[in-house]
């Protein structure tokens, strides 16, 4: 027969194994958290957002701002960097550590989408792609720059 002593120890040994799991479960994380917490990552190891979205982080979030498309079409406001989508591996200095937020654009989406890939494939796990680049942005309403 358990007494009270014995029921609170197990009680107290419940609570820890339980805050124990939390923590390592929340440690071992980055690798399977969505991209900037908020966006999946698709089966290529970026999440790929929508022009609103995009709208959103730049006005709540520190992201850097990539453009890879060449040749040069516009940009978009609050642009970071301006790296070709080919050459982007060659440029990893001018990124942020590979757990920085990541926002890739382009024209329509194929550049960013290949950059995306190199990326990811390189270690980056928070890259995020803009799903019909400058196109969409402007067809959206939102303005471009230099267009």
């Amino acid at each position: 027969m358990m007494n009270r002593r014995h029921i609170w120890l197990a009680a107290a040994a419940l609570i820890v194994t339980s805050l124990l799991m939390t923590a390592c479960a929340q440690s071992t994380a980055p690798d399977r958290d969505p991209v900037m917490g908020m966006y999946p990552r698709n089966k290529d190891g970026y999440a790929d957002i929508s022009v609103e979205q995009l709208n959103e982080l730049l006005k709540s979030q520190d992201v850097t701002l990539v453009n890879v498309h060449i040749p040069y079409e516009g940009e978009i406001s609050q642009t970071d960097l301006f790296i070709p989508f080919d050459e982007i591996a060659e440029h990893l200095d001018k990124l942020p550590a590979p757990d920085a937020p990541i926002v890739l654009y382009c024209r329509s989406g194929g550049m960013s989408t290949s950059a995306g890939e190199e990326l990811a494939s390189l270690g980056y796990i928070n890259v995020a792609e803009v799903d019909g680049g400058m196109r969409a942005w402007e067809t959206a309403g939102y303005e471009l720059l230099n267009h």
